[in-house]
């Protein structure tokens, strides 16, 4: 499945650049997320702990920046992952751009998710995929926030998603279409 989202950095494109590529940096921000291994300057490995409605999962993997262009602040990146209890895996090719705005930078990521093995019933709607990547970024979007306001204050571990905030999103997400509104990620 694909879905796309964003978020605003309230830096420049090209200060909010090399921030976005420092992994190291940036990884404590993502809710559930652990850097375990630098492989080099484009592999990593880690876990990401999610939730996919009662479910929650941890997945342990590898993430692969394939491409990475400074001068117009786009990257591609892959990253697989199994389910620590062997439920199945994911496997996800994402494209991020920076495009400058009236707050600094508007980071656009386009995602294509497969999920595989159990794990792929448990988010058999791609409504609740969707929140659970929506949720996870605004998550992410306000630790990096934080972080960029107060530099010298380490960015404490996000907590996974939980099932309840995830059910209102996902019911506020469906109240806001059917009343003609828009949701935006």
């Amino acid at each position: 499945m694909e879905f796309d989202n964003s978020f605003e950095v309230p830096l420049p494109p090209a200060e909010a650049w090399p921030v976005l590529m420092n992994v190291q940096g940036i990884a404590p921000c993502m809710p559930g997320a652990q850097l375990t291994e630098v492989i080099d300057d484009r592999n990593y490995k880690g876990n990401i702990a999610v939730r996919l409605g009662p479910v929650a999962l941890t997945f342990a993997g590898l993430v692969t920046f394939e491409e990475i262009d400074n001068d117009n602040h786009t990257a591609r990146v892959r990253a697989q992952g199994t389910d620590a209890k062997g439920r199945g895996s994911a496997q996800a090719a994402a494209t991020f751009k920076l495009e400058p705005s009236a707050q600094g930078s508007k980071v656009l990521v386009h995602t294509d998710l497969t999920l595989s093995g159990a794990v792929a019933q448990y988010g058999r709607g791609v409504g609740m995929i969707q929140a659970t990547a929506s949720a996870l970024m605004n998550q992410f979007a306000n630790a990096l926030k934080k972080q960029l306001a107060d530099p010298s204050a380490a960015a404490a571990a996000a907590k996974p998603i939980s099932a309840t905030s995830l059910a209102g999103q996902v019911l506020w997400n469906s109240i806001k279409g059917k009343v003609g509104g828009k949701s935006e990620g």
